[in-house]
């Protein structure tokens, strides 16, 4: 097993690879992401970045668990708008909250809090599944996945005896 330092930079770069895979899929594939897609990348980021930090910093003991907690509490964050959204797609379509405005078209006018509580709550766009991987899972259920494994990361790199 790598040492916890060395752990991290995989963890960090872990979430580097989802995030490149998130921005293909907005970019190549032309997937525009819902709130709901954006909040979960910003935990994502969030826990790649306090990988990196706790890399960086390559503490004792005591400071790797506070990496590793607060790294997996993003996880769990994260995790949480992801099930969100996996709820929002196996609604029944008459119980579906309706379509909102795009992110973009919210963040040029509407206030900065309206704009933020539709990130979190999501809306009928979130509902959407309009690719799935292998024929199976949904965008909102690979997240879930992602967040699964980097929090078991995170939660071993919190509670490993490194020797």
């Amino acid at each position: 097993m790598p040492n916890s330092r060395l752990l991290n930079l995989l963890i960090f770069l872990a979430t580097a690879l989802i995030i490149g895979a998130a921005l293909y899929m907005e970019h190549v594939m032309l997937l525009e992401p819902c709130g709901l897609c954006i909040t979960q990348r910003v935990f994502v980021v969030a826990a790649g970045l306090v990988c990196l930090l706790a890399a960086l910093h390559n503490p004792g003991a005591t400071g790797r668990r506070n990496y590793g907690m607060l790294a997996a509490t993003m996880c769990v964050a994260g995790a949480y708008f992801a099930i969100r959204q996996i709820w929002l797609t196996y609604l029944p379509e008459d119980q579906v909250p309706a379509c909102g405005p795009g992110f973009s078209y919210m963040l040029d006018n509407f206030p900065l809090m309206d704009t933020l509580s539709f990130l979190l709550v999501g809306d009928g766009n979130c509902a959407e599944v309009n690719w799935r991987f292998l024929g199976i899972f949904s965008i909102p259920e690979l997240a879930l996945m992602g967040f699964v494994a980097l929090f078991s990361l995170c939660l071993f790199q919190a509670f490993r005896r490194e020797g």
